[in-house]
């Protein structure tokens, strides 16, 4: 064998295989056609230039700029073996193809940060221009003349079989309790108010407006579902009473119900039984119906902590009574 050289004691099978791979095509009569390098694609000298064909289109965006665009859209940044114009190739024909980036869920506290960030901004530009005499950014309260004492005497008849009563009942305390959270924020000194810690909570306090005013909105058409109507009468009379642990099992009853999962069987008989239906409308969990009961269910969490936190009881009627602190 040729590969065997008498100065060597082996040889490499890569050699082998091209002899033999000769070998066959001299048996055969095969000839064998050198390939010509391509000069359409070359490696370019600089790495920011790259070479194209003249029937392509050049690379018109930096390197950079394509991978926040793939990883926008939640692409890899390469394939396997792709070149950064092919990237940029891959990247044109998705942008052709699917103009329109899902997003995904809007993240409301972020957009609410955003909004107090903003109006911060505006308020110190307008100290900077002499056009607003506050020396402090506080939250806009509008005042209804409306106190706790009040809303007790009202949630007296609270749950009697009055709707209209309830609904105004309900949603005279959400109001009057975002207000005694803008109250407790704006009354802050005013080195606290530059801290993450009060742009937070104050985030916090705009969000839940936001997410109660759906409920708000059906609480004054008098649009509200039986059911819900009567867990949030129930809810609400427990934190004027400053009873906050049968508010909060109320409130979970409403959020979460007590129904067991079911698996397998659902309905045991032939015909259901009387007041089935009702039975089974205590055990809804509100909280999986839709993203908008979801929300309003979290704002109403949110004013029970606080009213709990500004209208402090016994310990025996408090929930996570040494976690409620101040501020």
């Amino acid at each position: 064998m040729l590969l065997l050289q008498p100065q060597k004691k082996y040889f490499k099978r890569g050699d082998l295989a091209e002899q033999e791979k000769k070998e066959y095509e001299a048996k055969h009569n095969i000839k064998r056609i050198e390939e010509q390098p391509s000069t359409s694609t070359q490696e370019p000298d600089h790495p920011n230039t790259i070479a194209v064909d003249e029937d392509k289109l050049p690379m018109n965006i930096s390197r950079q700029e394509v991978i926040r665009r793939l990883r926008d859209r939640t692409e890899p940044i390469r394939l396997f073996g792709e070149s950064d114009y092919e990237a940029f190739q891959r990247l044109r024909k998705l942008e052709i193809m699917a103009p329109d980036i899902n997003k995904g869920l809007r993240n409301d506290f972020k957009a609410a940060m955003d909004e107090l960030e903003q109006d911060n901004i505006d308020e110190l530009i307008k100290q900077e221009t002499g056009e607003s005499d506050a020396q402090k950014i506080n939250l806009k309260v509008v005042e209804d003349n409306t106190s706790l004492e009040s809303l007790r005497k009202m949630a007296a008849k609270l749950g009697k079989g009055d709707e209209n009563h309830d609904c105004d009942v309900i949603l005279k305390t959400m109001q009057f309790l975002l207000r005694c959270w803008a109250k407790e924020l704006n009354e802050m000194p005013p080195e606290k108010k530059k801290t993450v810690q009060w742009k937070t909570q104050s985030a916090i306090r705009r969000q839940t407006e936001a997410y109660l005013a759906p409920l708000c909105s059906k609480l004054k058409k008098r649009t509200v579902s039986q059911d819900i109507l009567e867990y949030l009468a129930g809810i609400i009379g427990h934190v004027l009473n400053r009873d906050y642990v049968q508010a909060s099992a109320v409130y979970l009853q409403m959020a979460i119900g007590n129904a067991p999962w079911p698996i397998g069987v659902t309905m045991v008989g032939i015909h259901a039984r009387t007041g089935r239906e009702k039975i089974f409308s205590q055990q809804i969990a509100h909280v999986l119906n839709d993203e908008t009961q979801r929300k309003f269910i979290q704002g109403l969490k949110r004013i029970m902590t606080v009213c709990q936190r500004l209208y402090p009881t016994d310990p025996s009627k408090s929930l996570e009574y040494n976690a409620v602190k101040p501020i």
